[in-house]
């Protein structure tokens, strides 16, 4: 008999996805770069990171029209000019954030947690009541050291969405102070539910846009309607832990981290998914007032908008197309909202 050709397996193959198979080819590469910079000492970074973002800054392209979009939603009573300067410092900001991450992932906890000059708010940390802590660290200056320093302060489970590069070395990194990580799945979830009951800590990046609309609903943010997480006051009423807010500011000229805890606004435990969801965004445009140039601004957080609404992340890369195209999307809001 000929012999049968073997079956195939179900789903796509890493050899039939070309973009998988250039990550594959990437990640040697990656992983060489992120090891190589964490040797560096940390001003040397801080430098690079600024020139390079200096060199976003200066060259048209999404990355920079994006930041400058949501910088003109946030902060609409600013002048073009005093709006274009303060979305170039946080590209430069933007550019050490991603210089230090190798230092931050791989060198000895003992030597990145000495980098913490400050911690401000550190009593809202304490469980004195046994009940757990959901701990929401916006994507906001140092974050991989807010999740390692909320680790060193107990037993912590942080929720995690798997990463398409560098995946198995964060993973590893996050563990490294003995944090637990839980995919952003029902599983993970269950294990949030797991540790909070036992009266651990839960870390939580809240300013993600989430998968499914079906724990998700949509909420102001910056004055447009963003779609948000439903988890947090899920979890809050389910376990009765308390919420509050973290997040690790970036000292000048690289002398170190100052910790940040605030308490969460009122209602982000509501009932009521729409109050939660209103309150999450306060808090986290909270967090934003205190260094607003260490956010990721760059980032697509308008990407999927309620139906009928505009696309924000579109048009020309000019800085002033990008300002009116950030105040015509809130006029429009306004309009929306007087209707109403």
């Amino acid at each position: 008999m000929p012999e049968q050709p073997m079956a195939r397996p179900a789903g796509p193959s890493l050899s039939a996805d070309p973009r998988a198979r250039a990550r594959a080819r990437q990640e040697p590469y990656l992983q060489g770069l992120v090891r190589a910079l964490a040797r560096w000492p940390l001003p040397v970074l801080h430098v690079l990171g600024g020139i390079i973002g200096w060199c976003i800054a200066q060259t048209p392209n999404r990355q920079r029209r994006n930041a400058l979009i949501n910088l003109a939603l946030h902060r609409p009573d600013l002048g073009t000019r005093e709006l274009i300067r303060l979305r170039n410092r946080s590209l430069s900001a933007f550019g050490r954030t991603y210089c230090e991450m190798g230092r931050l992932w791989l060198r000895p906890p003992a030597d990145v947690l000495g980098l913490i000059r400050d911690v401000r708010g550190a009593e809202l940390l304490r469980r004195d009541d046994g009940r757990g802590l959901i701990v929401l660290s916006p994507h906001l200056g140092a974050w991989e050291l807010a999740g390692l320093y909320l680790a060193a302060q107990g037993p912590t489970t942080i929720f995690y969405k798997p990463q398409r590069r560098l995946d198995q070395l964060i993973l590893e990194a996050r563990r490294r102070s003995g944090a637990q990580l839980a995919p952003t799945t029902a599983r993970g979830v269950r294990a949030l539910v797991q540790g909070l009951a036992a009266g651990e800590y839960a870390g939580i990046l809240p300013d993600q846009e989430p998968r499914a609309d079906k724990g998700a609903t949509f909420a102001p943010l910056f004055g447009l309607p963003a779609l948000t997480m439903v988890l947090v006051n899920r979890l809050a009423r389910k376990s009765g832990a308390r919420v509050i807010f973290m997040f690790a500011e970036r000292l000048p000229r690289a002398r170190g981290y100052r910790i940040h805890c605030l308490p969460a606004p009122d209602g982000i435990d509501s009932d009521d998914d729409a109050t939660a969801a209103a309150a999450l965004n306060l808090g986290i445009e909270r967090c934003i007032a205190v260094c607003p140039e260490q956010y990721l601004w760059p980032y697509r957080r308008f990407r999927r908008r309620p139906p009928g609404q505009g696309r924000v992340y579109i048009g020309s890369l000019r800085d002033y197309d990008a300002i009116e195209r950030a105040r015509r999307l809130l006029r429009a809001a306004r309009s929306d909202a007087d209707a109403r």
